[in-house]
């Protein structure tokens, strides 16, 4: 049997709109994949580590504050720093285009803006994974 996917899922500083982190954990779930919610307000530091604690193949993470080229980079970073440079970092929010292109530069994965398909997000993870998994 083929190991699952794992993939946290994470809310990051105080942003506390969480439906969509909630919709796209469980069409995760649904999809087969385990799945770990980290919950509200979790700092950088706290999903990196939450993400060695797992073992997971993936971390998504959602930002509505704008804080995002701040955050992604600092998460980027850090997974770096703890030898997670084989886990897929990407995410979702309102990104503009210009900002997209420049997290893409500095190494984070697909950037999922609102409207975006719960079913390319699946299948971004799963081919991502399949490609990059030993």
């Amino acid at each position: 049997m083929a190991k699952k996917i794992r993939v946290l899922v994470a809310k990051v500083g105080l942003d506390g709109h969480d439906r969509g982190a909630k919709v796209v954990a469980a069409a995760l779930r649904d999809a087969g994949m385990e799945v770990i919610y980290t919950g509200l307000r979790k700092t950088p530091d706290m999903i990196v580590e939450a993400a060695i604690q797992e073992d997971v193949d993936a971390i998504g993470v959602s930002i509505l504050s704008g804080a995002h080229m701040t955050i992604f980079p600092r998460i980027m970073n850090l997974m770096k720093e703890k030898g997670l440079a084989d886990v897929l970092l990407f995410g979702g929010g309102i990104i503009p285009d210009k900002d997209k292109e420049e997290l893409s530069r500095l190494g984070i994965g697909e950037l999922f803006t609102p409207g975006a398909s719960t079913h390319s997000i699946v299948e971004y993870i799963e081919q991502w994974t399949a490609e990059h998994r030993n």
